[in-house]
């Protein structure tokens, strides 16, 4: 990239954050210190319970969730925080702090010159998180709530760089250059963000280049499992520029075609997780 680039001035910032303190917005806070506290080996119930307890959005979402027909399949209703909590999992309890911070994130009023993109991005990661979750229950080698964890946060690259991007004046009203901007570092920046929140190697490893054409013969890997559930969901072809390449695009329709029939066994999952998680 050279100095001449529209995106020069932007990325040489967001790079510098990078490297030092991150630029988050307010709402990640919490998230962050759920993250931090779940990753303490002596944390436990209590102490977990004690963090997210301040923070009502979260606690709300947490009970919605463990109430929901994806984890309370008996139908016995909790109303204990530390009851969801323990239904859940704390893996789960990661992967919906994050969801929640990005939802605000979402909702942030410094997004509206961008609301179509965001909402967009966000249904998406929303449809990727489901169906991830969905293949890897069908596949049994791969944690499902790790695997709708990477679904969530696969395209934070994105909203973080929505977010930097209302303080470029360049941005406000150009879709193609903010759209250009997101098509090449997304993905980077994505990952760069995740090791700063301290997610495993294996999350951050899926969401590294999950939009390029991969070659998975049996998936066994959170990144596989990303890669196919990224294609059912749509490969953000709704919103982002299609592959161009003719051969890569068949490639890809032969990919989604393996687990096509896995769409329709996800979408009471995608509506579970869309209602448990937004507003």
């Amino acid at each position: 990239m050279t100095t001449s680039s529209p995106h020069f001035k932007i990325l040489q910032d967001i790079a510098r954050d990078l490297s030092g303190d991150v630029n988050f917005p307010t709402c990640m806070d919490a998230a962050i210190l759920v993250r931090n506290t779940l990753r303490d080996p002596y944390a436990n119930l209590t102490r977990v319970v004690q963090v997210i307890g301040v923070e009502p959005l979260i606690s709300s979402k947490l009970l919605k969730l463990a109430n929901s027909v994806a984890f309370n399949p008996s139908g016995q209703t909790v109303s204990e925080l530390s009851t969801a909590i323990n239904r859940l999992g704390f893996e789960a309890v990661r992967t919906t702090s994050l969801a929640v911070a990005m939802d605000q994130m979402l909702k942030s009023r410094n997004l509206t010159a961008f609301d179509d993109i965001s909402r967009n991005a966000w249904e998406h990661s929303l449809r990727v998180a489901a169906i991830a979750r969905v293949l890897a229950r069908r596949i049994g080698r791969i944690n499902p709530d790790e695997a709708m964890l990477a679904g969530l946060v696969h395209d934070i690259g994105i909203f973080y760089l929505l977010y930097r991007a209302t303080e470029y004046p360049e941005y406000r009203e150009n879709p193609s250059a903010i759209i250009e901007l997101i098509c090449g570092w997304h993905e980077g920046i994505g990952e760069s963000l995740l090791h700063i929140l301290g997610l495993p190697d294996r999350i951050t490893d899926a969401v590294r280049d999950h939009d390029s054409l991969q070659n998975v013969e049996n998936p066994c890997s959170v990144r596989d499992v990303l890669y196919f559930a990224n294609l059912l969901a749509g490969w953000d072809a709704d919103w982002l520029p299609a592959p161009v390449d003719e051969q890569e695009a068949a490639i890809r329709a032969a990919d989604r075609d393996r687990y096509a029939d896995l769409v329709a066994e996800a979408e009471e999952d995608i509506a579970e997780l869309r209602s448990a998680l937004s507003v």
